[in-house]
Parts: C-alpha cells; structure tokens; sequence
C-alpha cells in the first residue's frame, strides 16, 4: 500500500507548473546527484536531455528548459532567489557553458542539449531521457517521468518502490476514502487527527509544525506578493495582472508592513456580501500570477491549481473566524493533504494524464474538504465535501494558451476555491445516510474520465482553447 505524507503533496518550488517546471527540475537534481554517487561526475564531458510528449509540446511556455538547466546546476527551487533565476539561465546562455551541480564546467548549449520530441514515451505523458557522455567514451543513459505535483519517478521505479517501504510503519494506511473514514470512526478523532498520527511516524510535532508553518508562509506571502504587483505577465500574450487592481477597489486604508500585519489589515475591513467573492477571487488570481511568473508557491497539490487551498483558508480566516491562527492552519492543511494523496493513489494529478479535472478538480476537493472540517463538519460530512467539489469539475480539460499557465489557468483557480467554498457549505448542509455518490466512486470516474479524454486535451495546446483562440486575437 502507497502511503503519502501531506509534505508530498504540499510541496513549495517555483512555478508556472508543477509536472512540467519543478519535476523536471528535480529530475535533473536527482540524475546529477545518481551520477555523482556513481563516481561518474567528474568524468562527464557533454550531456543531453530529451523531454517528451506533453512536455515536448508545451514545455517552452512551462519554463521545462530553465528548469532543466537550474536543476543541473544544483540549485535548489525551494531555495534559490526568484530575483536570481533568469540572469542565471542567461549566464548559462550566454556562455555555453554549464557547472554541473556547480561543479566543473562542460560546454552546454541549450538549443542542442535540449531536445524536444513530440512523440510519446510509454509510461506517462511527462518523459525525460538523460544522457551523459563520458570523458573515457562510455555512455551513461536514465529515463526519468513528472507525474504531476512535482514527483518523479525513473522507468524502473526504484525510488517509487523505496518510498513505499519507508512510509510501511504509517499506523493508519490509507488507500482510500473508505479506510479513511473507518478509522475516523474507530479512533473517534477528525480526519486532520488521524493525518497528524500518521506524519507522526516520520517526523516529530517540531518538525511538523516547523514545516507546515513554512508552507503557510510561503503561502501567504504568494498572495500579498500578487496583491502587490502591477504589470503584465511574461510570456508574449501580454496579460495584465488582475490581482492589484482588484485588491486596490477592495483594501482598507490601515497600515502594514509585512504579510501578517497585512492578513489582519484585511480582518479589520468590512467586507460587505457581495465583496466576498472578489476576496476569493483576489487572493487565487494572486497566487497564480505569481506561478506564471516564476515564482515561488506551494504545489496544491500542483503549481497551475496552487491558488486554490491559500484562498479558500484565507476565506476562513478573513471571513468565517477572525480568531483563527496556526492550529487551524494546520488542521486545514493536514486535511487537504490527506484528501490529495487519496486522488493520487487512486486517479492522478497530471494534467498529462487527467485533463485540469486532475489539478483543480483536486484541489477544490482538497480545500472543500478541510474547509469543512473547520467548520465543525464530521468526516463524513468532510468526505462529502470533497467529492462534491470533484463531481463537478469531472471532464474539465487542460488547454493553455501558447502553452503558459496564463489562460484558462489563473481563472480557473478563482472558480475552483470557490466551488469549493460551496461544495462545503452544501456538505455541512448534507445528511451522510442521504448521499448517493462516494468519495471513491468520484475518484473511480475521475480516472476513467482521464483514460477516455482525447490527448487533445491534456496540456498539449493542441485542442480547447489553445487552437481556437490565436495570438494574433490576444
């Protein structure tokens, strides 16, 4: 049985995308660290990657080759200053030269080194071939996969098997929605508790909350930052952020300084009825202006739905309780974490293999679900909401514009926090014995949905809007 920790699927790096800029990112992190356990660092004189499939196809727009290159370099997408990242990759450009893991330079020219090819490798739609040429004429060759939310695996999945090995000692394995709620029920605790037993068993309170309080802040310092920047994105389809004007017809005059002081500015405002949603809207468009621009957010449980989760717990800590701090903060997170392993294991979060259904259909479901458990829902109640949320995200397709994380992307996130928001009120409202439809059953139909859409649909850029809308009409 896989079991996933809430860090796995809530994971911080720099965006646009999850599956296309921070796993291939990783990738190359993990290839040059096996080259180097090997003894074969300091022999390597040219390397080439290939990426494949939907990677291929739209990952000029997802910032693949920068990715490729940064992760080469052995900087890390959790650490690295956002502000450092293109002169960097300039630098890399310019000089046709690379430092692998800033080691030795070897000549590298990203025109030859990175080879995009259309076609598709049989594992998954997000392939990666790495190759290195050694100094002695040997050949070194590791075929990697982005399987949606920043995880990686290699062809022969060694790593998958090890993770699973690791995480065998969880004391409540979950596969799905069912086992979930039974232990719910037999421990009689909420679902965030029986999350919180299992992260247990891999790090101590400290180091969780230490953790979940990095990702909360990362977070909230996504939406101040997209709150508080004006301009267009990058890209070429000359997209204005909509986040500082909104936010501007919305803010009170009270001063702040820094992102908490500014979370408590926004409680102090009066926010009238029909101002609620345009908070909402305000703080996801924010997140994802933000991705589209480089930027560094938390996969939730992947960069393009990363919006979702940090507006909908914004909603509840503006708008529901005032008095909320940490602890809710992590019941909410463990909740959506938990919720989002349960579609990984059983469906997936690739938009290469699901459509968006897999990216915010599952985050909707994530943030309805922890919303409602805040909200004093039971765990029924919580599994309820999540599969409201997904039941009507079911079919909806990935189809980026030129291939950025731009259009339809960063609407997308709006009306998924708020179907969200929704989903669980229309859950609190629900009598469990008086529901039709299943968790699982949503999970089941999700995945069979993915396997019947058309490829056309899963972030190639070659159905959907992508073909019907042109540049020239941008």
């Amino acid at each position: 049985m896989e079991c996933i920790s809430v860090f796995d699927m809530l994971k911080i790096g720099v965006g646009p995308s999850s599956s296309h800029t921070l796993g291939p990112w990783r990738a190359a992190e993990r290839w040059v660290t096996e080259l180097r356990e090997a003894g074969l660092l300091q022999k390597v004189g040219k390397i080439r990657i290939r990426v494949f499939g939907s990677l291929a196809l739209t990952g000029k727009g997802h910032a693949t080759d920068l990715a490729l290159m940064l992760g080469l370099s052995g900087a890390d997408p959790e650490e690295i200053p956002v502000a450092e990242i293109l002169p960097t990759v300039g630098r890399i450009k310019e000089a046709k030269t690379l430092c692998l893991n800033g080691g030795q330079p070897i000549p590298f020219n990203p025109d030859t080194c990175i080879v995009f090819e259309r076609e598709f490798l049989p594992f998954h739609a997000n392939g990666m071939i790495f190759d290195a040429y050694l100094d002695d004429g040997r050949h070194a060759q590791d075929t990697y996969y982005s399987i949606g939310g920043g995880f990686v695996v290699k062809e022969e999945r060694v790593n998958a098997r090890k993770k699973k090995e690791v995480f065998r000692n969880f004391p409540f394995p979950i596969q799905k929605g069912t086992e979930l709620l039974a232990y719910c029920r037999q421990e009689a605790k909420a679902v965030s508790a029986i999350v919180l037993e299992n992260e247990r068993s891999l790090r101590t309170d400290d180091e969780i909350d230490r953790q979940l309080a990095r990702i909360w802040e990362t977070m909230l310092e996504c939406m101040y930052l997209g709150c508080h920047t004006e301009g267009t994105l990058p890209g070429g389809l000359n997209v204005r952020r909509r986040a500082f004007d909104l936010y501007q017809n919305l803010k009170s005059e009270i001063p702040y300084s820094s992102p908490a002081e500014w979370l408590e500015t926004i409680r102090k405002t009066e926010v009238k009825f029909r101002q609620i949603l345009k908070w909402v809207s305000c703080f996801s468009l924010g997140v994802n202006e933000v991705n589209a621009s480089l930027g560094r957010v938390v996969t939730a449980p992947t960069n393009g739905s990363a919006g979702v989760i940090p507006a909908v717990l914004m909603y509840y800590m503006v708008i529901e309780n005032h008095q909320a701090g940490f602890e809710h903060v992590k019941k909410f997170l463990l909740v959506a974490g938990e919720i989002g392993s349960l579609f990984k294991k059983g469906a997936t979060i690739s938009a290469a293999m699901g459509g968006c259904q897999a990216e915010i259909g599952v985050s909707s479901a994530m943030a309805a679900a922890a919303l409602t458990e805040l909200m004093g829902g039971s765990p029924e109640q919580v599994l309820i909401a999540a599969e409201i949320a997904m039941e009507h995200h079911l079919g909806l397709t990935c189809d980026p514009i030129a291939g950025l994380v731009q259009i339809p992307c960063i609407e997308r996130n709006s009306m998924g926090a708020i179907k969200a928001i929704h989903a669980a009120e229309l859950a609190l409202d629900a009598r469990p014995e008086n529901i039709k439809v299943p968790l699982d059953k949503v999970i089941n139909t999700m995945w069979e949905t993915a396997k019947d859409m058309s490829s056309k649909y899963k972030e190639t850029s070659k159905g959907g809007l992508a073909v019907e809308v042109f540049l020239s009409d941008c």
